[in-house]
């Protein structure tokens, strides 16, 4: 539509020219029971906003994107809407100082995530349906002014079909059929929020002594579909809820602000969690089917966390526009860290933060599209794009940087004042920093410039020079950076020293320096005796690639397993993947080391992420006349340590879940088949459905298991994610007719929802099919920019990134790439954003792929 991607200019007009004083929502939900309507299903919305105008006289619009819209009046004065409607916007004219308008639409369901999602439960025909806006979705579901700095209060009426449930931000009540829930603070419209239908509930309570003696209770909820009823384990949800309510309360000095805490796992959503006040939504994948290991429950805690941080940080004060999301991600993402280690049972969380999160980062911080953690948003697109690595992850680790540089106590007694200033408004990244300096002392203008404002992430490598007694004469540390973006930082850093005692490598000396500009000299490590390696970064202070001098390289290439420390450990397998994927480090050698060394891995999310890693080697990175002996080298290594591993642990599981992504040959598939059936036990092992799941989709890539075979499967867990994993393995199937199918149903027709569309992608790109593959590559760049401008951009982007020939891996897809970019040099931003990614990507494997050929080059 013409006007659905507003821009950054038209949101800052309106912003100066309006002041929302309220809205009322009534939505008739019956319709999404029974049978359809010809066309798309629909309900009624009516929306009432009163609004102040600046200007009497002036002209400005509403937003919504419905199918129709039966009324509109302004003022009392009713509007033809097809004269002030085009779809997307309502054209409002003639506004007086106090206003009111009210508009009665009927909005359509959504199958994509995006809107007001109807999801059909195929295990008992129950229909579920619940909202998702972020930034700019809640126009499909009710009449507003979209965007984050026009803040009101809400009251939302629901009527739903008899025998449901409805929730939204504040607490509800049933009267007369209809549900009525109380008016929130003032908000923005992309963290309201409505949940309806035949949810399992479950309900606890939190209770707090506040300083001025009174106590807080706030009323905990948590809510599924019925058909995973069995396997929610609400109370771990609570537990760690109350948890974190305790945390942020003795570290903000501002009580929640929104009254109740409800927590709902629905299906088919498109992100990990939303924070919407008072009824945080999550994809329903936290809810765990079968055996998961410690890092499945760390991981889910550590969004619960993450979005109540957004309670204070996002949703009590709000960025005034998508330039500054990271005013509230990165501060999530850090408080989730933060809290996870300060306040539950996962105290090794900053491992998993310098191991997983800042992978991301670093990942995202090389793509061309890289931009400052403060970014330029110019519309909504932008703004949909910009949910990346460097918002989240590499804001994060700058934050955790910052609480280093202002002093903890500063940062929180910062974080206090802000809250407090700017409760229920919008703010800029000015108004974060003046409040740090008052707490701190400290220029922050200085570091915002450098950290906030500059893109690109920096390498620092030691240079050790030893005397002619053994001693270290001068440790130096060299910063370098990508030519793109040249900036040399300040970083606070650790440097360590270790060494071999025994069968460990142990760290005997340490020191803190501030590295500034191309060549640093740590003095205080002058004198020690020499190390069998230099760790920069110890500790994970900073935010840079790690690099290491020769002598350090080759302790890890035959000590690697021997570092003591686990997150010393992690930060040197960071580093070295960052190598591999920088063709620095034939991708050979990275999967070497990890069959020499992660079977000593204790941490296992190290070992989970090392597993990840050592597949995108294999996959991307190896030369490709390697691959066959690097598929059969990990198949062995990893049915050799599931084996030996603790029965019953799970480090067993994590084995066997790599073992199955790794297995090919005859023999490693008839066990596969085996263990489905009980031909074949391992001792500790159960295969349970989700396990088998796993098991049976390399079978169906490799042909082993059939149509009927998956039919019989999906009759055994005839649920919601059996079907999910049903249509991931009927995708994976080596058969071009297979392949035809599934593109046609992604590509080329819409029936599918954004969970299935997910399913088929993820079981088309086989990497053990690149010839079946190779049609498509043609047909990617035909159609790519036809599905962008008729699908919703979650389908789109789900498309241009999942179906991108990243596996035709050779320099004639660079060069298609390459062409379409030349000959789309008009293309809407996001999409050539999307396109460009993957393109860097690809350059990124042929270049590991080059340095991996060498290495097996006979010297």
């Amino acid at each position: 539509m013409p006007g659905e991607n507003l821009s950054r200019d038209e949101a800052r007009e309106r912003a100066a020219l309006l002041a929302v004083d309220g809205y009322d929502v009534s939505l008739d939900l019956r319709s999404a029971v029974g049978a359809a309507d010809d066309g798309p299903r629909t309900f009624r919305s009516v929306t009432t906003v009163r609004f102040r105008c600046n200007e009497p006289g002036a002209s400005t619009f509403a937003d919504l994107i419905a199918p129709s819209v039966t009324a509109v009046s302004l003022n009392g004065r009713d509007l033809d809407p097809g004269a002030v409607f085009d779809g997307s916007r309502i054209l409002l004219e003639d506004l007086a100082a106090d206003n009111e308008l009210v508009v009665d639409a009927q909005c359509a369901y959504s199958r994509t995530g995006e809107g007001m999602h109807r999801f059909v439960d195929p295990e008992d025909d129950e229909v579920y349906l619940y909202t998702q806006y972020e930034p700019a979705d809640s126009r499909r579901v009710f009449a507003n002014f979209e965007q984050p700095d026009l803040k009101a209060p809400f009251r939302f009426e629901v009527r739903a079909p008899e025998g449901w449930t409805v929730w939204s931000n504040g607490v509800g009540e049933l009267t007369d059929g209809v549900w009525r829930f109380a008016e929130t603070k003032p908000i923005s419209t992309y963290i309201t929020c409505v949940v309806a239908g035949p949810y399992h509930y479950v309900t606890d309570a939190y209770e707090r002594t506040l300083p001025d003696g009174s106590t807080l209770r706030i009323p905990l909820g948590a809510l599924c579909r019925k058909g995973l009823a069995p396997h929610f384990d609400a109370d771990d949800v609570f537990l760690v809820t109350k948890q974190g309510l305790d945390f942020f309360h003795e570290r903000f000095d501002y009580p929640y602000p929104f009254g109740k805490y409800d927590q709902a796992f629905v299906p088919e959503y498109n992100l990990g969690a939303m924070e919407n006040p008072g009824l945080v939504t999550f994809r329903e994948e936290f809810i765990f089917r079968g055996k998961v290991t410690r890092a499945s429950y760390e991981g889910r805690a550590n969004v619960v966390l993450h979005e109540m941080a957004h309670m204070w940080f996002g949703d009590l004060v709000t960025m005034e526009w998508w330039d500054d999301l990271w005013l509230k991600e990165s501060f999530a993402d850090f408080m989730g860290a933060f809290s996870l280690v300060g306040a539950t049972r996962f105290t090794d969380g900053w491992i998993t933060f310098a191991n997983r999160r800042k992978a991301w980062a670093y990942r995202a911080d090389q793509l061309p599209s890289t931009h400052p953690i403060t970014a330029d948003i110019r519309d909504l697109q932008d703004a949909k794009l910009n949910f990346d690595g460097i918002t989240y992850a590499k804001g994060a680790s700058v934050l955790k940087q910052l609480v280093a540089y202002a002093g903890q106590d500063a940062f929180l007694e910062g974080a206090r004042r802000y809250f407090k200033r700017h409760a229920y408004g919008n703010t800029r990244l000015g108004d974060l920093l003046s409040v740090l300096e008052e707490t701190s002392g400290r220029d922050m203008g200085a570091w915002a410039r450098a950290w906030l404002q500059t893109a690109g992430v920096n390498s620092l490598t030691p240079r050790v020079l030893l005397s002619t007694d053994g001693r270290v004469e001068e440790l130096a540390v060299e910063q370098e950076a990508a030519e793109s973006h040249p900036e040399l930082r300040p970083h606070r850093v650790a440097v360590g020293l270790y060494r071999r005692e025994d069968d460990r490598l142990v760290r005997y000396a340490r020191a803190e320096a501030d590295v500034d500009g191309a060549r640093t000299v740590v003095t205080e490590l002058a004198g020690a005796q020499a190390p069998d390696l230099v760790l920069v970064n110890d500790d994970d202070l900073t935010y840079c690639k790690i690099r290491f001098d020769g002598t350090s390289l080759d302790t890890l290439r035959e000590h690697l397993g021997a570092v003591t420390d686990p997150l010393a450990r992690a930060l040197c397998w960071s580093a070295l993947w960052n190598m591999t994927r920088d063709a620095l480090l034939p991708a050979r050698d990275f999967v070497g080391l990890v069959l020499r060394f992660a079977g000593r891995e204790s941490d296992i999310g190290v070992l989970q992420m090392l597993h990840a890693w050592a597949t995108s080697s294999l996959v991307h990175y190896v030369a490709p006349e390697w691959r066959p002996t690097g598929e059969r080298l990990l198949a062995e290594g990893a049915l050799r340590e599931l084996r030996a591993a603790e029965p019953g642990s799970e480090h067993q599981l994590a084995w066997a879940r790599f073992f199955a992504t790794t297995a090919s040959a005859p023999a490693d598939l008839r066990l596969l088949r085996d263990l489905l059936d009980g031909a074949e036990k391992i001792e500790g092992l159960e295969v349970d459905q989700e396990l088998r799941w796993a098991f049976l989709e390399p079978l169906a890539a490799h042909g082993v298991a059939d149509e009927s075979v998956l039919a019989a499967e999906l009759a055994r867990d005839d649920t919601a994610s059996g079907k999910r994993h049903q249509v991931r393995c009927l995708a994976a199937r080596p058969s071009a007719a297979v392949k035809a199918q599934a593109w046609a149903q992604v590509v080329e027709s819409d029936a599918l929802s954004n969970a299935l569309v997910e399913a088929t992608i993820a079981g088309f790109a086989q990497p053990s099919q690149r010839e079946l593959l190779a049609p498509y590559a043609a047909k990617y760049f035909e159609a790519i920019e036809r599905v962008w401008s008729e699908r919703s951009i979650q389908i789109g982007m789900s498309v241009v990134q999942g179906l991108f020939p990243a596996l035709l891996d050779s320099p004639a897809t660079l060069e298609a790439t390459d062409a379409w970019l030349t000959a789309h040099e008009e293309a809407a931003p996001a999409l050539r954003r999307l396109v460009l990614e993957a393109r860097d990507d690809l350059a990124r494997g042929l270049r590991g792929q080059a340095c991996d050929a060498a290495a097996g080059r006979p010297s």
